[in-house]
């Protein structure tokens, strides 16, 4: 079943590559958002929020999965090859300067949603943003490593979105703090 599933996946990626990586990473951003809800802020289904997945499952799909999938073409062009040389200076390149860009804008962007005003989100802006990058950097180096080392270049976002779900769970709480 599991390896149909797989199979399954794998053909739709390589008949849809952009549409199948931005869906998987909107299905898993909401996915980390039921997560946030349920085991972190144990709100209990009656005071789930499904707005607030919703907004989180179209942040993955209209903002997650296209910024970061073309980051990723953006990355391989910059730094073409998979040696390990290769995949540390794009891990260098991708935490040391599309990490905090990408949190810089995501943060405010889910406060855009929430409805904060222009002055609210800048002052969560500046009470957040340091403390999610230095929770980005607990866990993200590793992990990017690995990926630029051995994933091809099409299952990247995948990979990432996957062990994104509990980063997803940590932006969401983080996010959606008052």
């Amino acid at each position: 079943m599991e390896m149909a599933l797989w199979r399954a996946y794998q053909r739709a990626l390589t008949a849809h590559p952009w549409k199948v990586q931005v869906l998987t990473a909107g299905s898993l951003m909401g996915l980390g958002d039921v997560i946030s809800q349920q085991l972190v802020e144990r709100r209990g289904l009656r005071a789930h929020q499904a707005g607030r997945t919703l907004t989180m499952a179209s942040l993955g799909c209209g903002f997650v999965g296209p910024v970061v999938g073309g980051w990723y073409r953006v990355l391989d062009r910059l730094i073409p090859g998979t040696t390990k040389v290769d995949a540390l200076k794009k891990m260098l390149l991708d935490q040391g300067g599309f990490a905090p860009c990408f949190l810089g804008c995501f943060l405010p962007l889910v406060g855009t949603l929430n409805g904060l005003s222009a002055q609210d989100n800048w002052a969560k802006l500046q009470r957040d943003f340091p403390d999610a990058l230095i929770t980005n950097y607990y866990l993200w180096p590793a992990v990017q490593l690995a990926n630029f080392y051995l994933v091809p270049l099409h299952y990247r976002l995948a990979v990432v979105q996957c062990v994104a779900v509990i980063w997803n769970s940590y932006l969401s709480w983080k996010a959606h703090r008052l």
